[in-house]
């Protein structure tokens, strides 16, 4: 249910971008949650070392999910902490157990721990999506593995390929990418519970005389959180894992950026050959009705450029670190990271549904073909010629000057003349019969071994995603 207006600035990813889902990852609600469930873990661990009674961590575990961000606001603005707002509140809550919240931490034992456990769960999110869109790219591989299309090269018509082939390219960069987000994804860490500088000094003190110490303690806290901690930390868990999770959103989006780039050159009428699902009433322009432009490959490039100019202030924040920390990274964090997966999660969404519908027009296909595939099979018909004595630089020279006359004639928006021309030539004739020529000439039959290799990426990808 929408929980806010339109009377004052709101942030395109309160509403307009991202899923319910991923906002819900990083709403204050579930934050809050988190934290409160990292300070019950540290009560439950405490309480083995005799540190808090059965009585107080039985209140706290009682109050553990009633928020109540009002209140938590309303000390904020008298105090100036949030995270301290946020003790009291829960303090307030628990008359008993609110002398022992907090016992021994600092704010980002806390803060990083949670930071971190909502950073696996938006990124196992992510991790979902790529494979849901793999999956897709799956379905029209198989359908267009054999189709022939042609390709191009600095923009310009150079050989046949295939669709299907064509697809497998940014499926094979797909397949690397969910790769690389399932290892990141398994190497997020926690802080741990280390203390102002990430020496443990103020548990080493607490828990003296108890028996526990303070690694004991840390392993307690993170086993309940069902969470790794660094070795070694700082104040704050080193950022260069917020970078490492940045890099590797930011490379999924370099493939997505590429191939809807390309989707949007080939669904420009002079091309022709793919277009986005387009809806009975969608309208393209406010002034041309007749348009039907690829606003959701748009939408997709314009999110993906976001998405890598975050990847900068991640960098930032983890070079200037400066000793065991600065605050300088805390505003920005706040921004990128939510921002960073709401982006990465509108981008998924929409790449799979303009994937799933999207229209492959063979009319087109087949128009390029006969108007440029002929020029890529000549080389096909270069290499028989060799092959049955033909001196090849003449025979080059030969095909060379036919097919700059037949150009000419294309681009004067006249027929492909070239196959006549070839298969009219008597120095060509005299090694090749005109039937053989006309096979040699087919561009439809000038693919190599694409799509094996378009069925061999579906192999890979599908090895993985059993995995």
């Amino acid at each position: 249910m929408q929980s806010f207006t339109h009377d004052t600035y709101l942030s395109p990813f309160s509403w307009r971008y991202g899923s319910q889902q991923m906002r819900t990852v990083f709403s204050e609600e579930h934050k809050r949650k988190l934290l409160r469930r990292i300070w019950v873990a540290l009560a439950k661990a405490q309480a083995q070392a005799n540190l808090v009674s059965a009585e107080q961590l039985d209140e706290l575990v009682a109050n553990q999910d009633t928020i109540d961000i009002e209140r938590a606001t309303e000390i904020e603005a008298e105090i100036g902490h949030d995270l301290m707002a946020e003790i009291k509140t829960y303090a307030e809550q628990c008359p008993k157990g609110g002398a022992v919240i907090h016992l021994g931490a600092t704010s980002m034992d806390i803060l990083d721990n949670m930071d971190a456990m909502r950073l696996k769960e938006a990124l196992n999110l992510v991790i979902i999506q790529v494979k849901a869109l793999l999956a897709v790219f799956i379905t029209r591989m198989e359908a267009y593995a054999d189709q022939p299309c042609m390709a191009f090269t600095h923009i310009q018509p150079a050989e046949p390929t295939t669709v299907g082939y064509r697809l497998a390219q940014t499926a094979q960069d797909l397949n690397e990418d969910l790769q690389d987000l399932i290892r990141v994804h398994a190497s997020i860490r926690g802080k741990g519970m280390k203390g102002a500088v990430g020496t443990s000094a103020s548990y080493t003190e607490l828990l003296r005389g108890t028996g526990i110490t303070a690694s004991q303690l840390e392993a307690m806290v993170m086993k309940d959180l069902g969470l790794e901690a660094y070795t070694a930390a700082t104040q704050v868990y080193t950022r260069k894992q917020d970078l490492r999770i940045g890099q590797a959103l930011s490379s999924l989006c370099a493939t997505l950026y590429k191939f809807f780039i390309d989707f949007r050159l080939l669904q420009s009428p002079p091309i022709g050959e793919w277009s986005e699902p387009f809806g009975a009433k969608q309208v393209g322009s406010s002034a041309m009705p007749f348009k039907r432009n690829p606003i959701n490959s748009e939408k997709i490039d314009s999110l993906c450029r976001f998405v890598e100019a975050q990847e900068s202030v991640l960098w930032q924040n983890a070079a200037s670190t400066l000793l065991e920390r600065t605050l300088d990274d805390s505003a920005n964090r706040r921004l990128v990271l939510p921002e960073l997966f709401l982006s990465v999660d509108e981008i998924l969404s929409t790449a799979i549904k303009v994937v799933h519908g999207m229209q492959v027009h063979r009319a087109g296909i087949e128009r390029n073909l006969a108007s440029y595939g002929i020029f890529a099979a000549s080389e096909r018909l270069l290499m028989e010629l060799g092959k049955n004595g033909a001196n090849r630089q003449e025979m080059h020279e030969l095909i060379r000057e036919h097919s700059l006359c037949a150009w000419a004639e294309v681009q004067a928006g006249k027929p492909n003349t070239l196959k006549q021309m070839l298969c009219e030539d008597a120095t060509i004739r005299a090694y090749l019969q005109k039937e053989a020529i006309e096979a040699l000439l087919d561009a439809n039959q000038y693919i190599g071994d694409s799509p094996e290799r378009t069925r061999k990426v579906i192999e890979e990808i599908r090895d993985v995603l059993s995995r």
